[in-house]
């Protein structure tokens, strides 16, 4: 913005003042939405308007303003709808128009009149009475070209959402998923419930933790990575079917789909296993895009995915052979692994262990081609140290992934409830953690001891929600779903 234009609009706002005109109101007075207006006269002609005299008051951000000799109009958006108001030199008072000479685009008011339609068939509210709420002493984007740089659309999304529709489409399909995945697990019989976000010991996933302090105890917090170890506490204690949808927090990279806090949908079911939370993120998948699209088959990106189940499932184990060439589960140790994806001419990356190592290769060669609905199963043990292991081979663990567009949509397990196999596991991932590995599990008593006290056998599934609304909203990247994503920091001006 221009130093001269805002300058003329602080000289506007100081001219309100001289008048006696608050720029900023405390009270609104009565209104009605732009959009029940709309809709309740929609089917009105000018003919019938005209004989009904009908008046409103409405209130709403003026997007844009012209004028036509005596007649001006400008439109007035609430909630991305909008309402054409006129203003005609000899018909409209003259405290009107002299307020409308001091009024910007991007200034609030209300307004007050009866309503006509034009030659065109346009909608029309006459403002025989115009009240300034909000003052803007700062331009909006031009509607037409919007916020070209991605990256300032992020660092300014209130601007972004006010001229750029399809940020407020989004924005409306993240919020109508977050609905649907609450009445679909309600409607299942689930409690929703929340747990701690500052945990003593942080738990139930691979990341590395935000760490802060509580300076009242003089005690090290961590933001959680995972609701998981809090929820199945919940479940020994006898709430057999609990959910949570909440933020978590990765101290890790950011990209297309990371961000360092996201928000997660974990739900734990008792007295099944990670085939019945196949059953039901395959049939919550269906109904989120049924609820919130009204169809089941989407546009992502160019490609056309469909929604509906059933999905098919492979292994792991098949998958990375079918993409590589490498059995990993005959090269069960890291050098072996290693020298096998070297063998293929492949780039073991800096995986520190055979575990981080089936993961990078698996996302490297298998995840981006996973475009339509899949669930991959049958993990090792070393990736997944709270699931039971599968009793077909002890080397494998009872979990799934659901994969979609190229990405992990879901996680789920049956969930590891024999306290002395879990206690030998978080051995494992302390040995690990010492070898390098700063994404293994903690070793966390406190769990265990709730363990011992007997956690049924149980089905757990996480769900990114961010993620499965990029699907739904056709979003590129997991920055378009959140509202204010984290960006680097800008240099200094």
């Amino acid at each position: 913005m221009s130093e001269a234009e805002r300058a003329a609009r602080r000289e506007r706002l100081e001219a309100l003042r001289a008048r006696g005109i608050d720029p900023y109101p405390a009270r609104v007075g009565s209104v009605e939405r732009i959009r029940d207006v709309r809709d309740r006269h929609e089917g009105d002609d000018a003919a019938r308007l005209e004989a009904s005299s009908h008046r409103v008051a409405v209130a709403g951000r003026i997007m844009s303003q012209r004028s036509f000799g005596k007649l001006r109009f400008f439109d007035l958006v609430e909630d991305g709808v909008k309402l054409q108001v006129s203003a005609r030199k000899g018909e409209t008072p003259d405290s009107v128009l002299e307020l409308l000479d001091l009024l910007d685009v991007g200034d609030s008011v209300r307004v007050e009149g009866r309503l006509w339609r034009t030659r065109t068939g346009e909608l029309t509210a006459a403002a025989d009475g115009l009240v300034l709420l909000a003052k803007s002493l700062r331009p909006l984007p031009e509607k037409w070209h919007g916020l070209q740089d991605v990256e300032a659309r992020f660092r300014h999304r209130h601007l972004d959402l006010l001229v750029n529709e399809s940020a407020r489409r989004v924005a409306f399909v993240r919020s109508a998923t977050v609905r649907a995945i609450r009445a679909f697990l309600d409607a299942r019989g689930f409690l929703e419930v929340e747990t701690p976000v500052l945990q003593p010991l942080y738990g139930g996933a691979a990341a590395r933790p935000f760490v802060t302090r509580l300076h009242v105890f003089d005690q090290e917090l961590y933001l959680r990575i995972s609701d998981e170890l809090y929820l199945k506490r919940l479940v020994v204690g006898g709430l057999d079917r609990v959910y949570e949808i909440g933020r978590d927090f990765r101290n890790e990279g950011v990209s297309r789909k990371h961000n360092p806090e996201f928000t997660m949908l974990e739900c734990y079911q008792a007295y099944t296993d990670y085939r019945g939370m196949m059953e039901l993120v395959e049939s919550m998948v269906e109904h989120l895009a049924r609820t919130v699209l009204g169809h089941t088959r989407v546009e992502y990106q160019g490609k056309a995915i469909e929604l509906a189940g059933p999905y098919p499932r492979f292994t792991l184990r098949e998958a990375i052979e079918q993409a590589t060439g490498i059995d990993i589960l005959e090269c069960a140790d890291f050098a072996s692994l290693a020298a096998a994806a070297r063998a293929k001419g492949l780039d073991p990356g800096q995986a520190p262990t055979w575990g981080r190592l089936v993961d990078h290769l698996f996302g490297e060669h298998v995840e981006p081609t996973l475009q339509q609905p899949t669930f991959m199963v049958d993990y090792p043990v070393e990736l997944s140290p709270l699931a039971k292991r599968s009793a077909e081979d002890p080397r494998l663990v009872e979990r799934f992934e659901l994969f979609v567009a190229g990405m992990e949509i879901g996680n789920a397990f049956s969930e590891l409830n024999d306290p002395d196999d879990q206690r030998a596991r978080f051995v494992e991932q302390r040995d690990a953690a010492r070898a390098g590995d700063d994404e293994a599990h903690p070793m966390d008593e406190d769990y265990l001891r709730a363990l011992e006290h007997g956690l049924p056998p149980t089905g757990g599934l996480g769900v990114g929600v961010g993620r499965l609304a990029m699907v739904l909203a056709d979003a590129p990247t997991l920055r378009e779903v959140e509202l204010f994503p984290h960006l680097r920091p800008e240099p200094p001006q």
